[in-house]
């Protein structure tokens, strides 16, 4: 049962709610964010997608989708006498991003030696950036207003973002599942500030994604089952960040090189071509991420990977999982033809040598991963000696 309304006599000194939501937005674009709108807590259309979701399993192990039970879907069993939620978006673009940006992210999926990492991952940890001005925008009302019930959010706690951010109007709900803007596309972040001030609410927008399928058909591992229905199970990014475990031997082929997240419902939509630029320095990309190789990532010990890490949303999936998926992404360059693009030095011997230096490495996780790119590498080197043996053989004939 929702909390009842909050009063507006009960501010002190009164103000109008709607000058307030007004005051709120253009703070919040003053902090950074490029857009805020606010919503009311019914989400029962939503929470009955998620329980039917949660039932067909696709969650995979992500055990805490389910584990919060209905305080995902109602806010104000989350945060007692929630009645509104202030919903923001933040851009991630690094700044000096290239109009070109998404022909350059497909082109980089074709050199086998280079590493992808998904773009939103290039820069800081955006759970601290969205999270340190979103208390910078409840500070901002509270000084306003005086005291007043509130809490913050970034993809912290059991919070449905994506169907709050469309009822406060920030955009609609993609075929992929992400929320899209007609003015940004897919590349931003949402965060939250779940309320006890009974603000008036924003129009939701109509979807804009027609009969358009980009993403649909692009994704590698076909984990979208179809329109706004995604198992994730299958999603690269579920499978290089999310899973603990090994990775099904059936996918690893179609990860190809991509180590951390993947991107290609992103830059294949339409919309993206809109996609704008970060405000803040904080997403600029560190270490090289945007055009490392990886051998060169593969050879990072544990001190390193936590070093250079630090305050990356990388650091979290551990040195341990990190491996992992490099380890599948080098076994998977062995399929690459003498030919294809590579960078001088990342040649199929190189990372041969970088697989067998982790062969006997104390985690049976990552000698798993490295045993299967190695095997893939022998098998390659086979296929390629039989060919020449047979070139050889026909043309001596």
């Amino acid at each position: 049962m929702p909390a009842p309304p909050v009063d507006p006599v009960a501010i002190d000194p009164p103000i109008d709610l709607a000058d307030l939501a007004r005051a709120i937005k253009a703070w919040g674009v003053e902090l950074g964010f490029a857009d805020v709108g606010i919503a009311d807590i019914d989400l029962h259309e939503a929470e009955s997608g998620l329980q039917a979701w949660l039932a067909q399993g696709h969650h995979g192990e992500m055990d805490y989708m389910a584990s919060h039970g209905s305080k995902r879907a109602r806010p104000a069993e989350l945060v007692p006498g929630t009645v509104r939620v202030i919903s923001a978006r933040m851009d991630y673009l690094p700044i000096a991003t290239p109009s070109d940006w998404r022909e350059r992210e497909a082109a980089r999926l074709l050199e086998p030696a280079a590493a992808v990492v998904s773009m939103y991952a290039r820069g800081r940890d955006y759970h601290k950036v969205l999270r340190a001005r979103l208390q910078q925008l409840a500070a901002r009302i509270e000084a306003a207003i005086g005291p007043f019930g509130y809490r913050v959010f970034t993809d912290s706690a059991p919070v449905m973002e994506l169907p709050l951010a469309q009822k406060a109007g920030l955009g609609w709900r993609g075929k992929h599942t992400l929320l899209l803007n007609r003015e940004a596309g897919s590349t931003f972040f949402l965060g939250e500030i779940l309320v006890d001030i009974a603000l008036p609410v924003d129009v939701p927008v109509s979807a804009h994604c027609g009969a358009c399928r980009s993403c649909i058909d692009v994704c590698p591992t076909q984990a979208i089952l179809g329109p706004g229905r995604l198992d994730a199970r299958r999603c690269i990014s579920y499978l290089t960040i999310e899973l603990k475990s090994a990775i099904p031997e059936e996918l690893r082929p179609l990860i190809g090189n991509r180590i951390y997240g993947c991107d290609d419902c992103q830059t294949v939509c339409p919309w993206n071509k809109f996609a704008q630029r970060a405000v803040l320095a904080d997403f600029d990309e560190r270490n090289g991420l945007g055009d490392a190789s990886l051998i060169a990532l593969f050879s990072w010990d544990e001190d390193e990977f936590n070093r250079r890490m630090e305050g990356s949303p990388i650091r979290r999936i551990g040195h341990e999982r990190w491996l992992r998926n490099i380890a599948v992404a080098l076994g998977n360059a062995a399929a690459a033809a003498p030919g294809d693009p590579a960078k001088p030095g990342d040649t199929k011997a190189a990372m041969v040598t970088a697989l067998r230096a982790r062969a006997d490495h104390p985690s049976p996780l990552v000698r798993e991963h490295v045993a299967w790119a190695l095997a893939r590498h022998a098998a390659a080197g086979a296929t390629s000696a039989t060919s020449a043996t047979s070139a050889t053989s026909a043309t001596s004939a």
